[in-house]
């Protein structure tokens, strides 16, 4: 997890009609490409993926590495021919309609906070690892990095662009660095029994995996910014794929054959790596590598899920209470609190159920991989219906369709969250429907707390009510 989730569009773009020519090139934009995929997962999930799968777990981080190929190459596709910068509800919108786009909204937005408290443990177990202390230090230092996110949002701080292309920059060096010093140590007796959890146990670490990958999407927000889209977005794309795939793979074999049967209770697997070439301290070092990192990831997280609940409650997609503070320049405070609240919650309960952030994990993932579907199938419906684009377009779809299968009872979550979405869609229309037929409610201050409506041709004019009631804010 590693890209913020798109704000619902304006007005449908058009294919017809050229967007203005950018300023990225081929280089820069694969640059941010990367950027935007790599996360903190990487920093952790190796060694889940491990303990699920054992050294059978480089098949799902290679699965995933293939599947990522298509998937990007029809995101790309649909980036160019409708350059939006609402990326995958845009693309929902056109070709399903609005609660489609809605139920695209609502998965990203219920999505962050399960997804930024698994980010604040992998952070805290990297300082647990360094300082000791086992389970308190953890949780500690997730809640102070989750409070620090929360602060700076609220104050209306941003990390900068450069900073975010820096931090993942370091990423980078730390997987690299990593890497290299810790190879020389490998054994090629950590790699048996290679399926010690049978062959099924892949396709569960497939699931966790989906994870380090989330972000294939984002491209589709920077297609208006190449200079030559049609030539330039395929090469970035491209160049992502094979630049990612390397990085993981080589940070996943080295995991397995350095750490061997330990690599399953390595909690700060890429700290215990450098440990093994640079000694102890390294553990430190990757430490804070680690909290920079998550700072900067989770910054994005907190910024663009308060921008999409204000956005969708603006539109009508979510209640409008949360739409506050949605417009250019404001600061969504109240939908920030609502994904902050959600966030300590899910911290809450797993810290009470003593387990570790997998569970939370699944719940991202099964979210994302929903998305995945529909952006597919919009896919679909959208692109042209020949050529390579379109192969691309159905592999991905069964592909995704896979990790469906493979999230298993984690789908609930983004199910429940979909029935949610369309069931407001519903009884929202319902309402709207009703006011339409008897009257109109006046949104002015009232004193008295009663409700005055206003008599029309068609229906029966109700009488005042003495009843009092709240009137919600609609800002």
């Amino acid at each position: 997890m590693s890209e913020p989730p798109p704000a619902p569009p304006g007005p449908p773009p058009s294919p017809h009609r050229p967007a203005p020519a950018g300023r990225l090139t081929a280089l820069q934009g694969t640059a941010l490409y990367v950027g935007a995929v790599l996360g903190t997962g990487v920093i952790a999930l190796p060694a889940l993926a491990a303990e699920t799968a054992g050294p059978a777990s480089l098949l799902a981080w290679l699965a995933l590495v293939v599947v990522s190929a298509p998937l990007a190459a029809t995101f790309a596709a649909l980036g160019a021919r409708y350059p939006d910068a609402g990326g995958v509800s845009t693309y929902a919108r056109l070709a399903f309609g609005e609660r489609t786009a809605a139920v695209v909204g609502w998965c990203f937005y219920l999505a962050v906070p399960p997804g930024a408290s698994a980010a604040a443990l992998f952070a805290g177990s990297y300082t647990e690892a360094a300082v000791g202390g086992g389970t308190a230090t953890r949780t500690v230092t997730a809640v102070v990095l989750m409070a620090i996110v929360t602060a700076v949002n609220t104050a209306g701080l941003r990390v900068t662009g450069r900073l975010q292309l820096a931090l993942s920059g370091l990423l980078i060096a730390l997987l690299l660095g990593a890497v290299a010093l810790s190879l020389p140590q490998a054994r090629t007796e950590h790699l048996e029994p290679f399926a010690p959890h049978g062959w099924a146990a892949i396709g569960s670490a497939a699931a966790l995996l989906v994870w380090s990958f989330a972000g294939w999407e984002a491209i589709t927000h920077l297609a208006a910014e190449f200079r030559d889209p049609a030539r330039d977005l395929p090469r970035a794309t491209a160049a992502a794929v094979v630049i990612v795939g390397v990085l993981y793979l080589a940070v996943a074999f080295a995991v397995v054959a350095v750490l061997g049967t330990g690599a399953a209770d390595a909690d700060a697997p890429l700290g215990e790596l450098m440990a093994r070439g640079m000694g102890g301290n390294a553990r430190l070092l990757a430490a804070v590598a680690a909290l920079l990192l998550t700072i900067g990831t989770m910054n994005a997280y907190y910024a663009g899920a308060a921008k999409l609940g204000a956005a969708l409650g603006r539109d009508g997609a979510l209640p409008g209470w949360l739409g506050r503070g949605g417009s250019a320049g404001e600061i969504p405070r109240r939908s920030l609190g609502f994904v902050s609240s959600l966030a300590f919650l899910s911290l809450l309960v797993v810290t009470a159920a003593h387990t570790d952030a997998r569970p939370l994990v699944l719940l991202t993932t099964g979210s994302f991989v929903t998305v995945y579907a529909i952006g597919v199938a919009a896919a679909l419906r959208l692109l042209p219906r020949r050529g390579a684009i379109r192969a691309a377009a159905l592999a991905a779809l069964v592909a995704v369709a896979a990790l469906l299968v493979m999230s298993g009872r984690y789908l609930l979550w983004p199910l429940g969250v979909a029935g949610a979405a369309l069931l407001y869609q519903r009884l929202r229309g319902r309402v709207k429907a009703g006011r339409g037929k008897t009257g109109r409610v006046e949104a002015g201050p009232v004193k008295t707390g009663r409700v005055k409506t206003r008599p029309v041709k068609t229906g029966r004019v109700p009488e005042e009510s003495d009843t009092p009631v709240e009137v919600a804010e609609t800002g």
